[in-house]
């Protein structure tokens, strides 16, 4: 018979009852109660990755939630927890090029707008920053001023590119 260890502490288990025919455990140690098969696909631990990879494709909440088979519930929870989590990168290497681009969406009603604003590096397509609120000036400085002190080679406006930097250096 395998022995089930808990997922928090690696500790020793106990049966504890049954959840919809499923077994339920619990550890000696820390008391932690849960199952070896969840029904509910939020529980799986990839589910994290798997909405981070969905939303960097563009896609949103309720497509994330369809092709996820979880609540749209969920998906905003996990990604306000996915959030607050994140340390913001370190802006040491020179040269580096950046792109700055925002998104809205709205609240209840489409009067409640609220603007994303991000800045990505260009090469390695990572996220350095990002702001969320109104589209002030105010709002926005931070973010412009983190980029701007820092040793950089350009800022571009993915939607201005073909404009100013047509053809744009950078994508060559």
């Amino acid at each position: 018979m395998e022995k089930i260890l808990c997922p928090k502490c690696s500790g020793a288990t106990v049966k504890n009852g049954f959840q919809s025919a499923i077994q339920r455990y619990k550890c000696k140690l820390c008391k932690h109660k849960f199952q070896v098969i969840y029904k509910y696909r939020a529980y799986i631990k990839t589910i994290n990755e798997s909405i981070v990879v969905l939303l960097k494709e563009g896609c949103g909440i309720r497509s994330t939630s369809r092709v996820l088979n979880i609540s749209k519930n969920t998906v905003l929870a996990r990604i306000i927890s996915i959030g607050n989590n994140l340390k913001p990168k370190l802006l040491l290497e020179k040269e580096w090029s950046y792109e700055m681009d925002e998104m809205w969406t709205f609240i209840g009603n489409k009067k409640n707008v609220l603007w994303i604003t991000y800045a990505i590096e260009r090469n390695s397509r990572s996220i350095v920053g990002f702001v969320v609120g109104s589209k002030t000036k105010e709002n926005i400085q931070p973010l412009v001023n983190r980029l701007i002190l820092n040793p950089i080679a350009r800022i571009c406006n993915p939607c201005q590119i073909a404009r100013i930097c047509n053809p744009c250096p950078q994508r060559e």
